[in-house]
C-alpha cells in the first residue's frame, strides 16, 4: 500500500502542471460568472425587446442648448468644454411616430437629448465646427435615403440607435474566452493524470518483466 501510495505521488512538475489546470479552471468560471452579472445581463436586457428597422431623416437641427464635455491635453492636463446639441429626428418603418437618433447605446446614455457627441476638444469652436459638419452630413449626404437603425421598445420607444454596442460579436466572445480558458484547465489537468496513470502502470509493468 505505501509502495502504491507513494507511485501515485505527483511529482513537481505533476504538481505544477495540476494548480495551472485548477487556476485556469476557476479563472474560466469567475470570469463567466462575472460577465454574466456585470455586463452580459445588461446587455441581454437592452437588446430584449428591440430589433432592426428602415429609418428616414425627417429634420436636422442644432439647438440652442450647449452641453459640457471633458478634453485631456496630457497625463495630468484635464479640463472642460463645450459643444452644441445636435438632434436628428427620424421615422421607423416600425411606427409613423417621430424618434431621435443615437450613435449607439452609450451615446444614448451619456446624453439622450443629442444625437451626436463630438471628439471633446478644448476650443469649443472646434466642437461646434465638428456638429456642423455632421449636421451637413446628415442633411446633404443622407437626405431622404433609408437606412438601417435599431431600436428597443421597451426601455426607449422614442429613440433609435445607429448602430448597437452590444452586437453579436461581442456576446459571442464573452462567453466564448472564459469557455475555452475553462476547458484548456480541464484539459491540463486531464493530460496530466493520464499521464501520470500510464507512467505508473508503465513502472509497473517494468517490475513484473524483472521478477
Amino acid at each position: 500500500m505505501a509502495r502504491s501510495r507513494a507511485a501515485y505521488e505527483y511529482t513537481e512538475a505533476e504538481d505544477k502542471s495540476m494548480r495551472l489546470g485548477f487556476l485556469l479552471i476557476a479563472a474560466g468560471l469567475l470570469s463567466l460568472l462575472g460577465l454574466g452579472c456585470c455586463w452580459l445581463r445588461p446587455a441581454l436586457q437592452e437588446r430584449g425587446g428591440g430589433g432592426s428597422a428602415n429609418c428616414t431623416v425627417l429634420a436636422v437641427r442644432q439647438l440652442g442648448e450647449r452641453f459640457a464635455c471633458t478634453f485631456s491635453c496630457g497625463a495630468a492636463c484635464r479640463g472642460t468644454a463645450r459643444y452644441p446639441c445636435l438632434q436628428v429626428l427620424v421615422r421607423t418603418s416600425r411606427s409613423p411616430a417621430p424618434a431621435l437618433l443615437h450613435e449607439d447605446e452609450r451615446q444614448l446614455r451619456t446624453n439622450p437629448k443629442c444625437s451626436y457627441i463630438p471628439p471633446c476638444a478644448r476650443d469649443d469652436q472646434e466642437n461646434s465646427e465638428n456638429v456642423t459638419y455632421k449636421q451637413k452630413y446628415w442633411k446633404e449626404k443622407v437626405g431622404s435615403q433609408p437606412f438601417t437603425c435599431y431600436f428597443n421598445q421597451h426601455l426607449r420607444p422614442d429613440d433609435v440607435m445607429l448602430k448597437r454596442t452590444h452586437d453579436e460579436t461581442v456576446l459571442l466572445h464573452c462567453f466564448l474566452w472564459p469557455v475555452v480558458t475553462f476547458l484548456v484547465g480541464v484539459l491540463i489537468v486531464v493530460l496530466t493524470i493520464c499521464a501520470k496513470s500510464l507512467a505508473v502502470r508503465a513502472e509497473a509493468i517494468k517490475k513484473k518483466k524483472h521478477l
